[in-house]
């Protein structure tokens, strides 16, 4: 624990101000999505944009090219929320897909994502090939939901959170480590809201 700490405490020092600014913006947009705000997508497009770019360096090719399908889905996000309800002259609301539809989609992502592991741990020079591709699999369906604010997206995100936590960890992006710590809280924070509301229209 001691040597993460000061592992943190080092690369704090040594962080690009780009990876700062990036971090800096997803934290916005978790707090603007909390809140249904539609300026979330905003922030999330200049913060992929940069993560793009910084994780392609560091050799973690899902990751990259998970966050270049995050800065589309910023733009798409923006008009699902902005005009999907148009003809009623309000936003999207919160909606559920249910128990059943989820266990379904989970059997399914988790196939494909042991198929697509193989392929990255086996032709590609990907680290943590199995894992990365668990996160960017189920990233981009959970990325999907929360574009048409289904509320089961908070639950896929504590997870896909927790198990980036350990991959940033281990690449020593350390700050990115602890922004991931503050995904999870505040997916469970993002959870609690989005039920609440949920529960009071249906």
């Amino acid at each position: 624990m001691e040597t993460f700490f000061d592992a943190l405490t080092q690369t704090t020092k040594t962080t690009t101000s780009l990876e700062a600014i990036a971090m800096f913006l997803s934290i916005l947009y978790l707090f603007l999505a909390i809140k249904q705000n539609v300026w979330c997508f905003v922030a999330a497009f200049f913060s992929t944009l940069i993560y793009t770019i910084i994780f392609f360096d560091a050799s973690l090719l899902m990751d990259s090219f998970l966050n270049a399908y995050y800065l589309l889905m910023a733009i798409y996000g923006w008009y699902s929320w902005k005009y999907s309800n148009i003809k009623e002259n309000k936003e999207l609301e919160i909606s559920s897909f249910g128990i059943k539809t989820n266990i379904k989609i989970i059997i399914l992502l988790s196939i494909l994502s042991l198929i697509l592991g193989f392929y990255m741990q086996n032709y590609t020079s990907a680290d943590f090939a199995y894992l990365d591709t668990f996160t960017t699999i189920f990233a981009i369906y959970s990325t999907y939901l929360l574009t048409k604010k289904i509320i089961e997206n908070w639950i896929y995100w504590i997870v896909i959170d927790i198990v980036s936590i350990y991959i940033y960890i281990n690449k020593q992006f350390y700050l990115t480590a602890v922004l991931f710590a503050i995904y999870t809280i505040l997916a469970i924070v993002a959870f609690i809201n989005w039920k609440s509301e949920y529960e009071k229209t249906n």
